[in-house]
């Protein structure tokens, strides 16, 4: 009995001293029974203010509402575990978004007689994930905002993955008719004939870049001469995962 005693209190020392997860306990009705350092920092509650308390004070008003905590040890003691993401409310009414775990904990009769509870602050995380997002779209306004130049994507194969309206203007396809093609339907017949698409994205892929002028073919046949530049595109582990093309829009030449 004795080392039970010491080993249930390793455990209760171990889970104290972790302070960037909330971990406590609930009873079966979702009474906070217990309480550790973490969940002191990360909720603003003290264990003296919180235990006995129920843990559906930590949930938004709107989802109170609907009933979400209820239905989370629901799922919990059905399944054995509910897990999601969400916003929670600290003591001071102010909003984190969390990485929830609530694990049921079975009685040797199989009879739920309570549930642990790890939640973790993702606040951060949610917000580089959003600045990202935020970003990535003013990135795609600015572009499809372009229209005196061709801006587009190739795959590593060299086949068109997206279409800014300056392409449209430029070359004549609308998106639809031209992503999924290859590239080297801009190029003319002769520098197809001598494999000039292929020592392009291979130059880029050597050098870093490939830049160039040369004549191009738009969709109804007519050239135009123009200064290209293609770079590749790689990964945060430097694989080659496509190319970003430009071309502008040139009337300094043009022909049949």
């Amino acid at each position: 009995m004795a080392d039970l005693d010491v080993e249930r209190d390793r455990y209760r020392i171990l889970i104290d001293a972790v302070i960037d997860y909330a971990i406590y306990m609930l009873d079966r009705d979702g009474i906070v029974s217990s309480w550790n350092s973490g969940a002191n920092r990360l909720k603003q509650y003290s264990a003296s203010e919180i235990i006995g308390q129920h843990f559906s004070r930590f949930y938004t008003d709107e989802d109170k509402a609907t009933g979400l905590p209820a239905r989370a040890l629901a799922v919990a003691a059905r399944e054995g575990r509910f897990e999601s993401e969400g916003w929670r409310v600290r003591k001071d009414g102010s909003r984190f978004w969390a990485h929830v775990i609530i694990d049921a904990i079975f009685s040797p009769s199989g009879e739920v007689t309570g549930f642990a509870k790890v939640t973790r602050d993702l606040t951060e995380r949610r917000q580089a994930e959003s600045a990202l997002r935020q970003s990535q779209e003013q990135f795609r306004i600015l572009v499809q905002g372009v229209t005196d130049y061709a801006l587009y994507m190739l795959d590593p194969n060299g086949n068109i993955t997206s279409w800014n309206p300056g392409a449209q203007r430029i070359k004549g396809y609308k998106p639809e008719e031209i992503i999924g093609e290859h590239f080297s339907k801009f190029y003319t017949p002769e520098d197809r004939a001598n494999g000039e698409p292929a020592k392009a994205l291979a130059t880029a892929i050597s050098e870093g870049k490939f830049e160039k002028e040369g004549w191009r073919v738009r969709k109804d046949g007519t050239r135009f001469w123009t200064h290209v530049v293609i770079d590749p595109i790689r990964d945060e582990s430097g694989r080659l995962i496509g190319f970003a093309k430009i071309t502008p829009a040139c009337s300094c030449a043009t022909g049949g």
